[in-house]
């Protein structure tokens, strides 16, 4: 049975969510002040993200748990959308997926402020509170950052289009997000933070980088800075690029 437009809709804005409320957390608990997790680091970020991943992935098994525009993308890249079952492959499903993502992931990141709204309201370097919604470069250099991305979400995608199922030849032969795969894709997501994310944050998903970006310029955070809105592209392009490389690579390879 094909899955309709709005079973894909409300399963990515509820995955998406789930993802983002986790990963927002986890950068508030440790970088806001008075919180029980406060200083406890890079690699708890790095697990608090891999680990959004993996439960964002099993709410959103029904529509193939993309979660990120670039996965999205990544996949009509490299033909394998055809093996997701019961997914429409047309404009609409795609802008469908896109938008529920970005939603979902401005969703997420309110019900995170929500979460931690009294050390929002402390006194804090206005930069950590941005921080804690939307990547920044610790160097700023807009061409190297983005290469940063591409290579992050490069890595993502490529790997996510490698699962098969036992006894398949080919990665493609299936794109299989289920319980393990689940889990596997977490992992990931923690490798490339604790391996590629220390120049930019890896944001390496367009949706959760702009959703919450968008949600710290709204919200009444006391003492906020600016939204940084001129480095917000990078952490959109250059994971497109990167989904859109490892999409065409992956029928080579596999």
């Amino acid at each position: 049975m094909e899955t309709t437009l709005g079973t894909i809709f409300l399963s990515e804005l509820l995955g998406t969510a789930t993802l983002i409320l986790l990963g927002v957390g986890v950068v508030a608990n440790t970088l806001l002040p008075k919180t029980k997790g406060h200083g406890t680091g890079w690699l708890l970020i790095n697990w608090g993200w891999g680990l959004g991943v993996f439960a964002g992935v099993l709410v959103a098994f029904k529509s193939g748990a993309h979660l990120n525009p670039a996965v999205t993308i990544g996949i009509l890249a490299s033909g394998a959308s055809e093996y997701v079952p019961g997914i429409p492959t047309n404009f609409a499903a795609t802008a469908i997926y896109m938008v529920a993502q970005v939603l979902g992931a401005m969703i997420g990141a309110v019900l995170a402020w929500m979460t931690y709204k009294k050390h929002y309201d402390e006194d804090c370097d206005p930069s950590l509170k941005l921080g804690t919604f939307a990547t920044a470069p610790e160097i700023r250099n807009p061409l190297w950052n983005t290469v940063s991305e591409i290579i992050g979400t490069f890595v993502l995608v490529f790997v996510v289009l490698s699962i098969a199922p036992a006894g398949e030849a080919s990665g493609l032969a299936k794109v299989d997000l289920g319980w393990l795969g689940a889990l596997g894709v977490g992992l990931l997501v923690l490798s490339i933070g604790a391996s590629l994310g220390g120049p930019t944050g890896y944001a390496i998903n367009p949706a959760r980088d702009l959703g919450p970006r968008i949600v710290h310029q709204l919200l009444p955070i006391p003492g906020k800075r600016d939204s940084d809105w001129g480095y917000s592209w990078v952490p959109i392009v250059g994971p497109m690029i990167g989904g859109v490389i490892a999409g065409l690579v992956a029928p080579i390879v596999f």
